[in-house]
């Protein structure tokens, strides 16, 4: 599968978290700021997938996170991860 493809799947995993509002907003935002940062930056692919997992990470500490909201941040951070040794 194209990486290409594989980023529009994370960003639709990343809208899914976005559109929950039993996910805090500041949650929600950054996942909203994680799908910009992987399809507008300027950056080369292995930049953006470092920066946006460096992000999710923080959100999955978050405390008030809940537990759906943590495993669906996880599998994007997995995803990204392969995507990422893919293009290597």
């Amino acid at each position: 599968m194209s990486s290409t493809k594989e980023i529009r799947q994370v960003c639709n995993m990343l809208d899914q978290i976005t559109e929950d509002t039993s996910i805090p907003r500041n949650i929600r935002n950054g996942a909203d700021q994680c799908e910009k940062l992987l399809l507008e930056s300027d950056d080369d692919m292995d930049v953006r997938i470092a920066s946006s997992i460096f992000k999710l990470e923080e959100m999955a500490d978050d405390p008030n996170i809940p537990l759906h909201g943590r495993t669906m941040i996880w599998n994007i951070i997995s995803r990204l991860e392969s995507i990422k040794e893919e293009n290597q």
